[in-house]
C-alpha cells in the first residue's frame, strides 16, 4: 500500500487529546481510519481509472458546493421566506450550526444569488453581518 499523504487530510487529528490511558488506542484508531481511507480511495480510483488525489480534490470541491448551497438556503430562510423569517435556532438545528453561526454564515453574495434564483428582492432591508464587515 502506498503512503498517500492526502489520507491524513481526510481524517485529521483535530479532536481534543484523549486521556493518557486512551491515547495509544485513539492514535491506533486514527491510523486505522486513514489506512481504510487510502484503501477506499485506491479502490474507487481503480474502478474509475482515476488518480486518488484527483478524486479527493473532486470530493472536496463537491463539499464546497454543498456548503455554498447551505449558505444560500440560510439566506433564503432569513431574508426571503414568507412574512416572517425562520428563527435562528430552528435554522441552526437543521443546518448543524449555532444560532450565531446562522447569522454570520451568509452575506450579500448569497442574498444576491438567491434573489437571482427566485427572481425577487429580499423581504426586508439588510443589516450588516460579520461576513460583510471582514
Amino acid at each position: 500500500m502506498k503512503n498517500w499523504p492526502p489520507c491524513a487530510t481526510r481524517c485529521p487529528n483535530r479532536a481534543p487529546l484523549p486521556p493518557a490511558d486512551c491515547y495509544d488506542d485513539a492514535c491506533a484508531q486514527a491510523l486505522e481510519q486513514r489506512k481504510q481511507d487510502v484503501l477506499n480511495l485506491e479502490a474507487a480510483s481503480d474502478g474509475l481509472e482515476r488518480d486518488p488525489l484527483l478524486l479527493a480534490l473532486e470530493e472536496l470541491r463537491a463539499q464546497e458546493a454543498v456548503d455554498a448551497r447551505i449558505r444560500q438556503l440560510l439566506a433564503y430562510g432569513r431574508e426571503f421566506y414568507g412574512s416572517r423569517p425562520y428563527g435562528l435556532e430552528e435554522l441552526a438545528r437543521a443546518a448543524g450550526y449555532s444560532f450565531s453561526g446562522v447569522r454570520t454564515a451568509y452575506g450579500e453574495t448569497e442574498i444576491r444569488q438567491v434573489a437571482v434564483q427566485i427572481g425577487r428582492e429580499p423581504n426586508r432591508s439588510r443589516r450588516n453581518t460579520a461576513r460583510e464587515v471582514r
